[in-house]
This record gives structure tokens, sequence and C-alpha cells, in this order.
């Protein structure tokens, strides 16, 4: 077999088939299988020793060239896939929810859509939205100042659009915080109680305009109206006559609870008192009262007994 250098390596090669060697008769096809197997082979040696005389030169820093170790070779120092936390079991169970699907419930909950929800609340939620909604649109703005309404206290043009909107009060942010006997707002509680308004009287909006505010106990609950303070004295002073007038009808009904609440108060001590009456003349005719026992009588079990014709009481005999 010859041989011959290629570089600082040898490797081996076929030898040209001799003159007198005895051969096999092979099919062309056969031939050529074995030409192309044998072209493989060498091409695959070939790949093989390249890639050892790569791994044993050396470069310039006397040191192996740097290659890239794949994560699917089974080397140590192979790159490892990392593996997945495990969730600590002291945790307790755990679910997995659609956030996508989940709905406010307002009261500190997210519930999933169509489960524990009742679909006449949320309309009615959404109908105190919508109702907030309608007054919060804000009336529009000229460029020139001249056409924009001023306050009717100082004359700014800074006006509160909500409760010119609402009320229709032209009052700037400085004068309704510096001037609450007048501008503070009422609940219609209040209304009904200090200034003796009533139910229909506060829910006619031509008579009393009102603000509307989500409810602070539940979102569900109707939305809070809320008056102000001028509007409301001036339609109870007209209704009453007289700021006099509203105090004496007020101090009228003060006197007038008081009264039912002390009435109510003594028929309930009078009562008190006739049942500790009876307790204690009851007592007193138990203690003063004897017995008179009749004969003795046998009943269906064959037992002997005495009964006080005064009172009933029976007493058993036992018989020895």
């Amino acid at each position: 077999m010859a041989e011959f250098e290629v570089g600082s390596s040898t490797r081996p090669s076929t030898p040209p088939r001799k003159a007198g060697a005895s051969t096999l008769d092979l099919t062309p096809e056969q031939i050529k299988r074995i030409e192309i197997n044998r072209l493989k082979a060498k091409a695959k040696q070939r790949e093989r020793e390249q890639s050892l005389s790569a791994s044993t030169n050396i470069n310039g820093n006397n040191k192996r060239p740097l290659e890239v170790i794949p994560a699917a070779s089974g080397s140590p120092t192979a790159p490892k896939s990392e593996a997945k936390l495990r969730r600590d079991s002291r945790l307790g169970k755990y679910f997995d929810y659609d956030l996508s699907k989940m709905v406010n419930s307002k009261g500190g909950f997210l519930v999933e859509d169509d489960k524990e929800v009742d679909e006449q609340l949320r309309a009615k939620e959404k109908e105190r939205e919508r109702q907030r909604a309608q007054q919060a649109l804000e009336p529009p703005i000229f460029l020139n100042n001249d056409m924009n309404p001023k306050c009717r206290e100082c004359g700014s043009v800074d006006i509160d659009l909500q409760f010119r909107k609402i009320f229709g009060c032209l009052v700037c942010n400085t004068c309704k915080n510096t001037k609450p006997e007048k501008y503070s707002l009422l609940t219609k509680t209040e209304c009904k109680e200090d200034y003796l308004l009533t139910d229909p009287e506060l829910r006619d909006e031509e008579l009393m305009p009102h603000m509307l505010k989500a409810n602070p106990h539940k979102s569900t609950f109707a939305n809070m109206m809320l008056f102000l303070r001028y509007q409301v004295e001036d339609f109870a002073f007209k209704k009453w006559g007289t700021p006099e007038a509203l105090d004496a009808e007020y101090e009228r009904r003060v006197a007038e609870k008081k009264k039912k609440r002390n009435k109510k108060f003594e028929e309930g001590l009078k009562e008190l008192r006739r049942r500790t009456r009876e307790t204690v003349w009851q007592r007193r005719k138990d203690a003063e009262h004897k017995h008179v026992f009749g004969q003795v009588e046998r009943d269906e079990d064959g037992n002997s007994k005495q009964i006080c014709h005064g009172c009933g009481f029976t007493i058993d005999i036992e018989e020895f």
C-alpha cells in the first residue's frame, strides 16, 4: 500500500490494480454501486482527518482554537437546559383563572363572567353610571372672554362648569370654597330634616336641581342626590313664608316628636308597673294561701294523691 504526505500527517490511498490479478465477473450495476460506496467512504475519512487536524493545531497563543459545544453533545461541559422551577407545596392548592373573563363586582372581589353575578345588579350599576355620565358633559367655552359667563360673586371667568350645568349657578371655584354658607352641598336627608321639604319636591328637577353621586354604601343603591344650599334655603323660605316661620315649624315638629316619645315612654313605664304590681300581688296571694286537701283519691295506676280544692295543688301519698 502506497503512502504520501499531506503536511505533517499521512493517510492511506488505494493502490492501482495489478495486471495479473484475477477479478470476479461483476455486472455494470454492481461496479457502479461499489464505486459510489468507495467515494463516500473516502469523503468521510477526509472529513474525520480535517476535524482531527483542526483540534490538534494550536493558534498564535499556543492554545487550541475555541469551538462551541452543541447542546446535544454528551460532554460534561455541554450547556444544560434550565430546569423548571418547582412550586412550593407549602403554598397549598392554586387555581388558574382567565383574567380576560373576569368581572369586577366592585365589592373587593373578582368573579368569573356569568358566575355568581346577578344580572339585575349589573344592570343597576350600569344605569347609575349612565345617569352620572349625563351630568358629566361640559358646556362649551368660547375663545372670546366677553362671551363666556362670569362669576356672580367676583366676576371671574374661571367658573365651575359642573355647578353651571347642573344648578345653573355661575360661581368660580374660589368663591365656592370660601363661601360654604351659600355654595355647600346638602344631602336629601338634610333637606328633609333641616328644611322640612318633602320627597316629591326634592325629586322635581325643575324646582330643585340636584347632582348625582355614587352611593358610598353600595354601588347598586340609588345615587346620592346633592342640592345647593342657597337654592334649598330660597325654596324653603318661599314655602314657609319667612325664615322665622320655618324655624317655628321646625321647633313645633321637634316638640311634637319629643311629646310622642315621652308618651310612648310613659305608656311603657305604666305597663311595666302594672305587670310588676300583678306579680307582687300574685306572690302575696300565694304566700297567704293555705292548702285545703280533700280525701285521698286513687288514679288509674293505683297511686294515692290529695288535691287542694282552692288552687288545685296535688301531692302524692306513698303507702307503706
